[in-house]
């Protein structure tokens, strides 16, 4: 525990809970600068180590009973942001803190959309934020392998498209183009060089680029137009040649015969032979007169062998007048044929219930499905995902190894195949038939299953793993980094990382609209209302950041035009909405700046609450 005199603390923010995304919250909040203080009374220890080598203070108590939340100095406190691991506890420290000062402005992890519904009644329209909401989008657009990011500001739709420099970049302005001489008036969002040098973040129109280099681009969808960019179509590849055709109608052709019952193969087969054979013999060898005249057609043939199999003859043919060995023949087609049939019947009827049960336990087959999404691990995260997939038209298989888990009811009343296994297994995978699947999600709440299952995933994909998206869940940002240069993983994403930006900004008076990645570098698109007195007043865009963009601007306190893209030499006035894109830490500065000075005290006051919450 750190000393903490409540009197000396000011314009800090209180965290309620290590876990989860509350310790990426501080985390966040400790790099850009903003003073913070921990309430926990059950965290991790490697946390807390983690939290006191930042010089974070951090109080032992429980905040839902009040006096944790004085000793962290609420009274002075800005923001007070509760993520603890259960929403009954979150929702208690939440009423806590709002009852013990009606005019601070709290913002709550909550999951529960019906207890959220109603906390925000009292907290504010931004003050309950659910974790798997916010990041699922980042997972479906990996999924989807999507190069366009879309935007809403205010009504106003952009996008951000990634695309690649083609060759003419250098016959028309040169061996190294510039971004503007490509793209005109569209901002540039990031270049990622073709030489695998460091990327550059929200580098001027007149950044060099070349041939071969990645770049991601702002614009409307006119702008965009115009310059002749469209984005690759979700999971777009190109056809397959024959011999993946082949291949694949292989391996659907193994798994449909995994997926049904051997025995069932087996008599169905031997059936087949068998009214061949008789159909054969029965043409060229059965005389209806009894002597050497006409034989039967093919139709009649046919005819005589069903109805023989199926033991309900109608009297018009018969063995009777015909050889020996013929007679003979029949017998045994007789006998031979009710076996195959009665077996062929039970072992159906057998298969029809065992789907029924298997489906109604959660281990349902899908050995014909192609070109789906397999979700692996069905929980907040899992099942917003699926909604996501859905919702882009996208066909989805879920594994999941709980049979008890509270969301399988919810996939299944949305139609979804729920398979209840293991997913490090191979026989699992043949089961969902993953070599032919579209794009894996792993997001299961255990770092090590998900390593796990991102290798075995890996081994059953074996040629396509280079092509297709495989999506892997982890908490550590450190170890994601490392997953990925040492094991192949392209695309690891961290859901409290992800989120985390949201609740900084809530917390902060930074309404953030949107998130995505460019490569493994993740970007932020916020709306900042510029207050009086603040460091933004009168200040040139220009003279901003480098590694922010002004994308948009509204002047008049949100009620003139949405200007896009303003000029470099505006200046911000008191009211004005701005929207940036940029990285976390980077915004997070801006707003820093934009904090109204207090003369007397020579720094920042507390900033004033953007989104004021009504009092109870």
């Amino acid at each position: 525990m750190s000393a903490v005199d409540p009197s000396e603390l000011r314009g800090h923010v209180i965290v309620c809970g290590l876990a989860g995304v509350g310790f990426r919250t501080v985390e966040q909040l400790h790099l850009a600068g903003v003073p913070v203080v921990v309430v926990d009374d059950e965290p991790d220890p490697r946390r807390v180590r983690l939290v006191a080598s930042w010089g974070v203070p951090h109080v032992v108590g429980d905040a839902r009973l009040g006096d944790g939340l004085f000793e962290a100095g609420l009274s002075g406190a800005v923001a007070v942001v509760c993520t603890s691991s259960s929403d009954l506890h979150t929702l208690e420290t939440a009423l806590r803190a709002r009852e013990l000062r009606p005019d601070v402005r709290v913002v709550a992890q909550l999951a529960n959309p019906s207890v959220g519904q109603a906390l925000r009644r009292v907290t504010g329209a931004r003050g309950v934020l659910d974790v798997a909401q916010l990041a699922a989008p980042s997972f479906v657009e990996a999924c989807l392998g999507s190069s366009s990011h879309p935007l809403d500001l205010d009504g106003v739709p952009f996008s951000v498209v990634e695309v690649e420099v083609g060759p003419t970049v250098g016959t028309a302005l040169g061996p190294h183009g510039t971004f503007r001489g490509r793209f005109g008036p569209l901002a540039p969002v990031a270049v990622v060089p073709a030489d695998g040098s460091a990327m550059a973040v929200c580098p001027g129109r007149d950044h060099p680029i070349a041939p071969g280099d990645q770049v991601a681009v702002l614009g409307t969808p006119e702008d965009l137009e115009r310059a002749d960019i469209a984005s690759t179509p979700p999971g777009g590849h190109a056809a397959p040649d024959e011999l993946a055709r082949v291949a694949r109608a292989r391996r659907r052709l193994r798994a449909a015969i995994r997926g049904s019952d051997r025995g069932l193969v087996f008599a169905l087969g031997a059936l087949g032979v068998l009214v061949v054979t008789a159909v054969l013999v029965l043409r060229f060898n059965y005389h209806p007169s009894g002597g050497h005249g006409a034989t039967l057609g093919w139709l009649g043939a046919a005819y005589f062998t069903v109805v023989t199999i199926a033991t309900v003859g109608y009297g018009d043919y018969s063995f009777g007048a015909q050889p020996a060995w013929l007679e003979l023949f029949g017998t045994l087609m007789i006998v031979v044929g009710v076996v195959l049939v009665t077996t062929s019947f039970a072992l159906f009827t057998n298969l029809l219930v065992s789907r029924r049960i298997e489906q109604s336990l959660g281990r349902r087959r899908v050995p014909g499905m192609r070109g789906h999404v397999v979700v692996i691990g069905l929980g907040s995260v899992g099942i917003a995902v699926v909604e996501g997939l859905l919702g882009e038209g996208r066909r989805v298989v879920v594994v999941e190894r709980d049979g008890s888990n509270r969301y399988l009811d919810r996939a299944r009343a949305l139609g979804v195949p729920v398979v209840i296994a293991d997913a490090t297994q191979g026989q699992t995978h043949d089961t969902v038939n993953l070599p032919d699947a579209s794009a894996v999600a792993i997001l299961t709440s255990d770092d090590l299953t998900n390593i796990e299952t991102g290798l075995a995933v890996r081994e059953s994909l074996g040629e396509r793993w280079d092509t297709v998206p495989v999506v892997i869940r982890v908490f550590d940002r450190n170890l994601g980094r490392m997953m990925e240069s040492s094991f192949g993983f392209r695309h690891v994403r961290s859901t409290s990382a992800l989120a985390a930006p949201w609740f900084v900004g809530a917390a902060l008076g930074l309404d953030v609209l949107g998130t995505f990645y460019v490569e493994q570098q993740p970007f932020l698109v916020a709306r900042l209302a510029v207050a009086e007195g603040g460091g933004l007043e009168g200040l040139a865009m220009q003279d901003l950041s480098a590694r922010t963009r002004v994308i948009a601007l509204r002047r008049g306190g949100g009620e003139g035009a949405l200007e896009h893209p303003p000029r470099r030499g505006t200046r911000f006035a008191p009211g004005d909405q701005a929207y940036l894109l940029g990285p976390y830490e980077e915004l997070l500065r801006v707003l820093r700046r934009d904090q109204p000075v207090d003369p007397r005290a020579g720094g920042p006051v507390r900033p004033s609450l953007a989104d004021p919450a009504p009092s109870p």
